[in-house]
């Protein structure tokens, strides 16, 4: 793989979400399985801001579903928590993906000056570490049969290789 996609692929994108009671068990500790729906959304809201929405791929005829899935548990987050979901591609290819995650409650002062800086691998991050993982996925069809994406879906197979080498929006 190329040094400047490698780059890319060390970025660290962010969306920050606040902890719902419905999150939480009485002690106000989130339980374990949100963690998953907070990985999902640090996915999607790195692809879209990539200038790709998973629903655009869906209506390709293409399914990322998880395959293997990885969890260390640091600190709990608590109900009303305002916590960042760090998000990272760590392998891109034809047939398979894999992101690595970093969950992270921050200060005022972190938050403020979150957008002002960008994370790659190796960096120090901002705020507390509550739980890292990674999840892999790989391309199927709607049949879920394994398909390459650059022929399943070459617009989109397209579109995401520029964005990670610097030929996109991005």
């Amino acid at each position: 793989m190329a040094k400047d996609r490698m780059d890319k692929l060390g970025r660290w994108f962010q969306t920050s979400v606040r902890v719902r009671y419905q999150e939480s068990d009485q002690m106000g500790v989130v339980y374990h399985a949100n963690y998953l729906n907070w990985f999902e959304i640090g996915r999607t809201e790195m692809i879209r801001e990539l200038g790709i929405t998973y629903r655009s791929m869906e209506e390709q005829g293409v399914l990322l579903p998880v395959t293997d899935l990885d969890m260390k548990f640091s600190q709990p987050a608590r109900y009303d928590d305002e916590i960042t979901i760090f998000t990272r591609m760590t392998a891109f290819s034809k047939l398979r993906i894999k992101y690595a995650y970093e969950i992270r409650r921050l200060s005022e002062e972190e938050r403020s000056l979150l957008r002002e800086k960008e994370y790659t691998e190796g960096q120090e991050m901002p705020g507390e570490l509550l739980v890292s993982g990674s999840t892999s996925h790989v391309w199927v069809n709607r049949d879920w049969q394994p398909v390459r994406l650059d022929r399943g879906a070459p617009g989109l197979y397209s579109a995401l290789e520029q964005s990670l080498v610097g030929g996109g929006d991005q």
